[in-house]
């Protein structure tokens, strides 16, 4: 009875319910959709670099070694020796392994030099592989691959000449060695996507008339001759390690820590990763803050309308309470009504989340690389709907209390 008396009196004012409803599902929907892309963003953060058993580096912190060999951030404390990466690489827990040669630069983007080993290893988005969008692998010594960043940003495409700086902000250039682009990664979302990517022999080979950070005074060899000098790398900033057995991994990860012929560092990704995002994860508590306040000031405008309609409703309410109706029965139907309201708003606000999620996710996906799930509604959210509707209930109590104050004398009243 109270129920179809609450439904009816709504309908009564569709206009202004119809209102209400919407801005609980829209705010409900904002949140819902914050906590989804709050969700796709630290799992696409994990999955920054996947299927990567260790990262080597010379002794430092796991974080700073995570964020310039993986992030393209800060720059390494000092470099592994050739020597060491080759004695690292010949044990026989290791299954592959992968150099890093940090250092360069092209228009505030990094260079980094590496083998074909890193697009045939490195993982990311719990295991998708690199993929080229445009041309090829890099197949010569002054070939370049670049990510869709770059790409995009500097306006490449295949074919275009390169001109690398030596060093992150200097405006010293390795002019005399160009390189050209032979591929454009497609969209990784990650860090792979803002770099440029050359082979170990590339970073020796332009700096073969450079010396202590600056190029010798009127020496310039030709590219020829540099093709057939002996480019092994004479040091590498890092290295990515894939072990035989996952049940190596830690053995391992000990004796490179404990390596007697120069300090070393080998973390876990996964580990490093949680640390950091530890550290930069305040920002999604604050969002969801944000967020929450929205719903709550939507909750908050429902009782205002509630409180508003009462004086157009008191004859209403004289009626129910002349017709036998008793105060308990008012405050039931009013908090009833917000119940029906904050419920039908969550559940249109679901809806629009999933209709918003399915129009976005191939547009963020390509534009971000951000890959936001399309699954069923968790627990958390249906606790968050729940957690809606019971809302919309307590902040009823304050109008609904009044209306149950109310008496048929002041109801049936007629002002002049």
């Amino acid at each position: 009875m109270i129920l179809r008396l609450a439904i009816a009196s709504l309908f009564a004012r569709a206009l202004t319910v119809g209102m209400t409803i919407l801005a609980i599902a829209l705010s409900v929907a904002l949140y819902l959709g914050v906590e989804k892309v709050r969700t796709g963003a630290k799992t696409s953060f994990a999955d920054t670099i996947s299927g990567t058993d260790l990262i080597v580096g010379a002794r430092s912190g796991s974080v700073q070694l995570l964020l310039y060999s993986v992030f393209r951030i800060g720059n390494a404390t000092n470099n592994v020796t050739w020597e060491s990466y080759q004695d690292i690489a010949a044990r026989p827990d290791v299954d592959w392994i992968v150099p890093i040669s940090l250092g360069d630069s092209h228009r505030q983007f990094r260079v980094m030099g590496t083998t074909q080993a890193f697009f045939e290893h490195y993982k990311y988005r719990q295991g998708r592989s690199l993929a080229v969008a445009d041309g090829i692998i890099m197949d010569d010594l002054f070939d370049t691959v670049i990510g869709a960043d770059v790409a995009t940003t500097l306006g490449y495409s295949v074919g275009d000449p390169i001109i690398v700086a030596h060093g992150l902000a200097s405006f010293a250039e390795h002019k005399d060695q160009p390189f050209r682009v032979s591929g454009i990664l497609e969209k990784t979302g990650t860090p792979v996507d803002r770099t440029v990517i050359v082979s170990m022999e590339a970073i020796e080979a332009i700096h073969v008339d450079w010396q202590g950070g600056a190029q010798i005074p009127g020496q310039a060899t030709p590219a020829d001759v540099i093709r057939q000098m002996n480019l092994t790398p004479k040091a590498v900033t890092a290295a990515l390690v894939g072990v035989e057995s996952p049940l190596q991994t830690f053995a391992l990860q000990r004796a490179i820590n404990e390596y007697p012929e120069e300090p070393l560092l080998a973390v876990l990704p996964g580990v490093a990763l949680q640390e950091l995002w530890g550290i930069v994860g305040i920002a999604e508590t604050a969002l969801l803050a944000v967020s929450a306040m929205v719903v709550v000031t939507a909750l908050i405008g429902m009782m205002a309308t509630i409180f508003s309609s009462l004086n157009e409703r008191r004859r209403e309410m004289a009626i129910f309470r002349a017709t036998g109706a008793r105060p308990a029965t008012i405050l039931g139907m009013l908090v009833l009504e917000a119940m029906v309201m904050a419920a039908a708003g969550a559940i249109i606000g679901l809806g629009l989340l999933y209709i918003g999620l399915t129009i976005a996710q191939p547009v963020v996906d390509s534009a971000f690389g951000l890959w936001l799930p399309i699954d069923a509604p968790t627990l958390r959210e249906l606790w968050v709907i729940i957690g809606v509707v019971c809302a919309g209930a307590i902040v009823s109590l304050v109008p609904a209390l009044r209306a149950y104050k109310m008496s048929v004398a002041d109801g049936m009243m007629v002002k002049t």
